[in-house]
């Protein structure tokens, strides 16, 4: 019997859920799952979820916070809880997202993640089941340099080049999230094309070209290709370390039955494996960055989607008990 496209690429890549929709992540059962607070505000919506958010309320109460400080402290909370929640349902890693607000302050995106690591440990959660997810910033990078330092691993997401990839290889970064599909997103309305071959599409063969580069430089940090628009540009990575993939692909990829074959080969890449000698400094950083016009956008786009995200949780607390009445109260 042939096996699904989805069982093939198994057996060549770790498939990671991209979701916090707890019953998505029950029955495909990945080894790892990802959350954004995109994601989280999408699960908060649902109603079998209305316990959690009643009970990170309560606990933000009871911890003393008051007026916004209260609303914050319940998303961060609630985070956390939707971790604990999918942390049941998997062996691997769950990846928890830092406040997106804060990407342009190292210390305080260390603060944070400290602080999201503490409530993890609150409901019993090892350290080492928690990838704690920062945007590619310079700063959000420099945060993950010191986090991993103390033994704290980083998921560093929202990432569109090779200069941005190399910065977190400097940081010895536990893995990365490369995206594909806002790449892929961007250079159809800045060329006007509606569609590329797989062989030519620009999201897939950026990620090829930041696995190369740290196969062939010894890089450990892990890449796990991100924000897939379609199962043709996940089977294009088959092979990558890690490919988190959105439960409604995952279902796509169980029902084909098309052949599987590795595109990528760590083997392969790593035939010349050389060190890599020279760090980017933060001038160098700034300086590709803004000359790459695409991940610059991308990059601050992201980062304001994530902000307008968990403004949008905060609006959805606030209206699911009258929270504003209970903390005018």
């Amino acid at each position: 019997m042939t096996q699904s496209a989805l069982n093939q690429l198994k057996t060549l890549t770790t498939i990671v859920a991209d979701s916090s929709d707890l019953s998505a992540i029950e029955k495909f059962r990945p080894l790892d799952a990802t959350t954004n607070p995109s994601l989280i505000t999408a699960a908060a919506n649902q109603a079998e979820n209305k316990q959690l958010i009643h009970d990170a309320f309560e606990q933000a109460k009871t911890e003393g916070y008051s007026g916004d400080l209260l609303i914050e402290r319940t998303i961060d909370i609630l985070t956390v809880k939707f971790g604990v929640e999918i942390l049941k349902l998997i062996e691997g890693r769950v990846s928890t997202e830092v406040d997106a607000a804060l990407s342009y302050d190292t210390e305080a995106t260390i603060a944070k993640a400290k602080e999201l690591l503490a409530l993890y440990e609150t409901y019993g959660i090892e350290q080492n089941r928690i990838l704690i997810k920062i945007a590619s910033t310079w700063e959000g990078i420099q945060a993950a340099k010191a986090l991993e330092a103390e033994g704290i691993h980083c998921n560093l997401t929202l990432l569109f080049g090779l200069h941005q990839a190399q910065a977190c290889a400097d940081a010895n970064v536990t893995l990365i999230s490369p995206f594909v599909g806002r790449i892929l997103d961007w250079f159809k309305k800045a060329e006007n094309v509606d569609h590329y071959p797989i062989d030519k599409d620009p999201g897939v063969l950026s990620v090829k070209q930041i696995f190369h580069f740290y196969k062939q430089h010894c890089i450990k940090t892990e890449i796990m290709g991100a924000s897939f628009r379609s199962i043709d540009q996940v089977l294009g990575l088959a092979g990558c370390d890690l490919l988190t993939v959105s439960p409604n692909l995952l279902e796509e990829l169980a029902q084909d039955q098309r052949e599987v074959v590795a595109q990528l080969s760590t083997n392969h890449a790593q035939a010349h494996c050389q060190h890599l000698v020279e760090a980017l400094t933060k001038e160098t950083f700034k300086a590709q960055i803004e000359h790459d016009l695409m991940a610059s956008q991308l990059l601050q786009s992201g980062i304001d989607g994530f902000i307008k995200a968990r403004d949008q949780l905060s609006t959805l607390l606030r209206q699911s008990f009258d929270l504003d009445a209970e903390i005018k109260a």
